[in-house]
C-alpha cells in the first residue's frame, strides 16, 4: 500500500475547511480517461489499492495513472489507554480530496471498458466520481 518513507511530524493539522474547489490536478495530465472527485472526503491507501486493482483487472491492456499519494498522518491511541499525554501512533495515513481533483486516469484501452472499470472502481471510493475525457475536456472552454 502507498505510504510515505519518511515524516517530518506524526500529527499534523487538520484543515479548518474543505470547502472550494481545486485548480491544480483537475485537468487530465497523463491518459486519455480519468475518474473525477465532485465531493469532498480523505481517501485512504486501502481505498486506492481497492479501486486500483479493480481497474486493473478490467482493463489488461492499458496503463494505470495514480495521482494522488496518501502523506498526511493520522494518529490513534490503543485500547484500554487513558486521554492526554500527546499523540498516539501513526495508524494510517490519508489524502485530503476536494471536488474537481482527479483520482485516477487510463490509457491505452477503449471507452465502453474503461467507462465500466472506473464505474466499478467509484464504488471503492468514500466520495462521488464522474468519468470524464481528454477529447471531451478540450472542447469545453
Amino acid at each position: 500500500m502507498l505510504a510515505p518513507k519518511k515524516i517530518v511530524h506524526k500529527k499534523v493539522h487538520k484543515p479548518s475547511t474543505r470547502r472550494g474547489t481545486l485548480k491544480r490536478g483537475s485537468t487530465i495530465a497523463y491518459g486519455e480517461y480519468a475518474l473525477k472527485a465532485i465531493s469532498t472526503s480523505w481517501l485512504t491507501s486501502r481505498q486506492i489499492e481497492a479501486a486500483r486493482m479493480s481497474i486493473a483487472r478490467r482493463c489488461k491492456t492499458g496503463k494505470v495513472f495514480i495521482r494522488v499519494f496518501p502523506d498526511k498522518p493520522v494518529t490513534s491511541k490503543g485500547l484500554n489507554m487513558s486521554m492526554g499525554k500527546g499523540a498516539g501512533a501513526i495508524d494510517r495515513f490519508m489524502f485530503p480530496v476536494k471536488p474537481g481533483r482527479i483520482i485516477f486516469e487510463v490509457s491505452g484501452v477503449p471507452e465502453p471498458v474503461v467507462r465500466e472499470a472506473l464505474r466499478i472502481a467509484a464504488h471503492k471510493l468514500p466520495f462521488r466520481c464522474k468519468f470524464i475525457s481528454k477529447k471531451d475536456s478540450f472542447n469545453i472552454k
